[in-house]
Formats: structure tokens, C-alpha cells, sequence
């Protein structure tokens, strides 16, 4: 199960390091022509959207390996809430398509969170 585990931490990861690396390194309107979901938001916004996948991709593989395990599942359940709004975004721009990759994102995410889950010492 770690393995599997590990192997889910990574894919998301690198999903949203890519993702989250082009909304801070290109301008909104660079953006616009492959996430036009994106239009409606300010580019500090965006910047910040981006800001938090990629620390969420950080807190699913390199926290972990630092000794800070117990922060897997916080950083899966913020890619979980990242997901579920940004189906909401394409849903209000009528990319009905792009939703259905949120939600492989999101169920991927919720394992991780469960699997991870035990680890916390609760």
C-alpha cells in the first residue's frame, strides 16, 4: 500500500508542480488560451492559485522526506479543495470536459489523504 501510496503522492505531484509553475512563471494572458477558466480571476489570484499547488505538490513528496510525514495528508486534502473548485470554475465557464480530470484528481487525492491518514497521531 506505501508504494501505491508513493506512486499517487508523485503523479499528483508532478501534475500540480507543472500546473502550478505555469500560472507563476506565465502572465494571465498566456494562460487564457489553455485554462480559460482562469478569466474571471485577477492575476494576483492566479499567482496565489499557483502558489498553493505548487507548495501542495512540495508537501505531498519532499515533506515526507524531511521527517515531516504528518503534513501528506493536509497537503492531499489542499489538492482535494483545489479540485473541487477549480471544477467549480470550469463548470461556471462551461468546460464541462476539463471537469472530468478534477474529479480523477480529486478521488486521487482523497486516497492519498485516506492511505496517509494513518500515519497522523491522532
Amino acid at each position: 500500500m506505501s508504494i501505491l501510496l508513493w506512486v499517487l503522492q508523485a503523479v499528483l505531484a508532478a501534475v500540480f508542480l507543472a500546473l502550478g509553475g505555469l500560472k507563476l512563471a506565465k502572465p494571465k494572458e498566456a494562460l487564457l488560451p489553455q485554462m480559460g477558466a482562469l478569466a474571471p480571476y485577477r492575476p494576483l489570484t492566479i499567482k496565489a492559485i499557483g502558489a498553493s499547488e505548487v507548495l501542495a505538490a512540495l508537501g505531498l513528496v519532499a515533506a515526507p522526506l524531511v521527517g515531516w510525514g504528518a503534513l501528506v495528508p493536509w497537503a492531499a486534502l489542499g489538492v482535494a479543495a483545489v479540485m473541487i473548485f477549480g471544477a467549480i470554475a470550469h463548470g461556471e465557464a462551461g468546460e464541462w470536459k476539463r471537469i472530468g480530470l478534477n474529479a480523477v484528481l480529486l478521488a486521487l487525492a482523497l486516497v492519498v489523504v485516506y492511505g496517509r491518514s494513518a500515519d497522523l497521531p491522532l
